[in-house]
């Protein structure tokens, strides 16, 4: 029998007291128990805020990042232990992966966006240069940098690996240390994984705690410095979200709460339709993966009015074709719930709902399991409702059974169907299964303000798409309303959620002396040497070259025309050119004028400068003539080293802010380019 223990303090500890019960989710045996009771959830908070929080912030994004692989390939390497302990939770292989390898995904994720997306430093400049004073000598810009304290992740029972390392990821990325607290149930899974984590010495000291019992009173130990993110039921989110040490200090809470989800099937996907097979393929799999045991599963069905029937029918036989029982049996399609309390809340639930709905597919308790005992085991069948009046009758909008139970209901009108999607009160996600661009256009835009995620399926996507029920790294993961009113993940949105944006105001001088990005107007230096012939960190940021003067001509322009094959009608004749308004005669094509800069200001000969990386935010400010003199202004922007690859060459990215000028000293164009500059051995 497993004794859990709390990782605490650095230690591994087994609280004391009253212990809780953990079960086999098939059989129904005890296979262990936990308890947090004799812990000390004030050192605790301390402990991470003192130790964990100053090293995570002496990283750079880069070197978190780097963190952040290392231990998702550490975790890689164990999946076939977690696979047999996840089992016991109740879930298929399918189920397993979609916990396990979809939360070690996301730190893969992490460690890419990490290095792609911010700087190899310690904060992130966000957003462009506000000027904000005439002379431009008074100046603003926006930093993030880490919070100093502790966040706190108390997550929901159904997904003990992805529900984890989902939230862990940009936390750790953002440079904040954790306690993770699971749900107790299936605590054992975390705590598996945590126990590898730690043993990896991939972490530093302080960066996660884990609690396996009661979060006892560790939320009365939070400050302004602290975060907390919360998924599970809205009751419990809204009971936490008021404690009163949240409140005072303001701390920072997100919340992602279980929300009654609808699909909504379109009007045009009739049956015999691929768009109508896929609908029932997905409320199906949505019914029944993790046995509906997901806040994003779909638990209302919206269909077109005449349609019902059909789709009733379509659902009751590819139900009937869901095999439940043992996921370690072949061919089970569908394990337990959780808990044997969740088969009471389940049902309970599930009779509320159906008191005003009927009953068209399941709800009786001698149903079929493989290779277990029901009454032993947490089982619980597929239960299918039609709700004929769903604007009069609002218990499926209301009352949500977080297992595999769905209420079909019909609609009249496109707005209908929108009406009925926002009776939700605020959902994860919904999903429109449709072909019709002009319906998906009209719900997604109708629907949008209640949801946090949609997600429009055709034959097109389908094979491809991740499904209805899937949150993704790339994208917000949370919801208004009932859904909590939180984000999670959502890319780099899910990082800055951990760090405190503050705007900083100065002269151009002080804004790059802090942020190490040159602005318009920052200190510029030059000591005779062309930038081209130095190595990455003989280069200063602020380093300035200004090229001499190329007189662009009309053999310049009709050269590039026949090389480029671009005749468009400016760059051809005075005539066509002043026909229209827009410039005075024939002008030199845009890309002309960007390879003609760069002829100005590239060293030819070989040197530490190896390739042009690429080229951000460009703008054609005004026309440049045949006859006009252009120069150009190059400065070093920014610096970014790149790791080396075994046997590659040392390297770093520099980023050059690019000015062209004309004869009277006028910009013309503006733009970054990035080139590939070798690191001196």
């Amino acid at each position: 029998m497993m004794k859990l223990q709390n990782y605490v303090l650095g230690e591994w500890v087994t609280g004391t007291g009253p212990q809780a019960e953990l079960f086999h989710a098939v059989s129904g045996e005890k296979i262990g128990e936990t308890s947090s009771g004799g812990l000390d959830f004030k050192a605790m908070a301390h402990y991470a805020r003192t130790v964990g929080g100053p090293k995570l912030r002496a990283m750079t994004f880069h070197d978190r990042a780097r963190m952040l692989k290392a231990m998702a390939k550490y975790l890689m390497e164990r999946t076939a232990g977690y696979y047999a302990i996840s089992a016991m939770t109740g879930a298929t292989k399918a189920d397993s992966w979609v916990d396990i390898e979809g939360g070690i995904g996301t730190l893969f994720a992490y460690a890419s966006r990490g290095r792609r997306e911010f700087p190899n430093e310690r904060f992130h400049v966000e957003g462009p240069m506000e000027p904000l004073s005439k002379g431009g000598t008074f100046i603003g810009r926006h930093i993030a940098v880490p919070l100093e304290g502790v966040a706190i992740h108390i997550n929901a029972f159904n997904f003990p690996s992805w529900g984890m390392l989902e939230k862990l990821a940009p936390t750790l990325l953002a440079g904040m240390p954790a306690i993770v607290k699971p749900a107790t149930v299936t605590s054992y899974l975390t705590e598996a994984m945590v126990r590898d984590m730690i043993a990896s010495n991939i972490f530093p000291e302080g960066t996660l705690q884990l609690i396996c019992g009661s979060a006892g009173d560790l939320l009365t130990h939070v400050d302004m410095q602290d975060a907390v993110a919360f998924t599970g039921s809205a009751v419990t989110g809204r009971m936490l979200k008021e404690s009163a040490a949240i409140l005072e200090h303001s701390v920072r809470f997100n919340m992602e709460a279980d929300s009654l989800n609808c699909s909504i099937l379109g009007p045009d996907a009739v049956p015999g339709t691929e768009e109508f097979d896929l609908f029932i393929k997905e409320v199906v799999r949505e019914m029944t993966t993790k046995a509906g045991q997901k806040c994003t599963a779909i638990r209302r069905t919206i269909v077109p009015s005449g349609m019902e029937e059909a789709v009733i029918n379509a659902l009751k036989k590819r139900l009937a074709g869901v095999t439940i029982g043992d996921p370690s049996v072949e061919g089970v399609r569908m394990g337990p719930l959780a808990s044997r309390g969740q088969v009471r809340d389940v049902g309970a639930a599930a009779s509320k709902i159906r008191a005003a709905t009927e009953l068209v597919y399941g709800g009786n308790d001698d149903f079929a399991v493989t290779g277990a005992d029901r009454r032993a085991g947490s089982f619980f069948a597929p239960m299918l409702l039609a709700c004929a009046n769903p604007f009069t009758h609002t218990e499926p909008h209301d009352i949500e059974a977080f297992g595999p139970v769905n209420t079909v209901m019909p609609y009249k009108t496109i707005d209908e169907a929108i009406a009925l999607a926002k009776l939700g009160r605020g959902s994860l996600c919904g999903s429109l299964i449709t072909a019709d661009t002009n319906i998906a256009r009209q719900v997604v835009l109708g629907v949008a303000p209640f949801h946090g995620r949609i997600l429009v399926l055709d034959r097109s996507s389908a094979k491809e798409s991740t499904g209805h029920g899937s949150p993704l790294p790339n994208l917000i993961h949370g919801g208004p309303g009932r859904a909590g009113g939180g984000e999670e993940m959502g890319g780099g949105r899910g990082v800055l959620h951990y760090m405190q944006r503050t705007a900083m105001q100065g002269s151009p001088a002080m804004i790059t002396a802090v942020t190490r990005e040159w602005v318009k107007g920052g200190p510029e230096t030059t000591d005779g040497v062309h930038p081209f012939r130095k190595f990455f960190q003989e280069l200063a940021i602020g380093e300035t070259m200004i090229t001499k003067a190329r007189t662009m001509t009309h053999e310049d322009v009709a050269n590039f025309a026949e090389l480029s094959g671009d005749k468009f009608y400016a760059h051809m004749s005075d005539e066509a050119a002043a026909k229209e308004g827009v410039f005075e005669r024939k002008v030199a094509h845009g890309y002309l004028v960007l390879s003609a800069a760069a002829g100005l200001f590239v060293d030819p000969a070989p040197g530490p400068v190896l390739a042009n990386y690429g080229l951000d935010n460009l703008r054609f400010i005004k026309p440049v003539y045949p006859g006009d003199a252009i120069h150009v202004r190059l400065t070093c922007k920014q610096k970014t080293a790149k790791d080396t690859p075994e046997g590659g060459i040392p390297q770093g990215v520099v980023a050059w802010d690019v000015e062209v000028f004309n004869q009277l000293n006028e910009p013309v164009a503006v733009y970054t380019i990035l080139t590939l500059v070798r690191i001196r051995s």
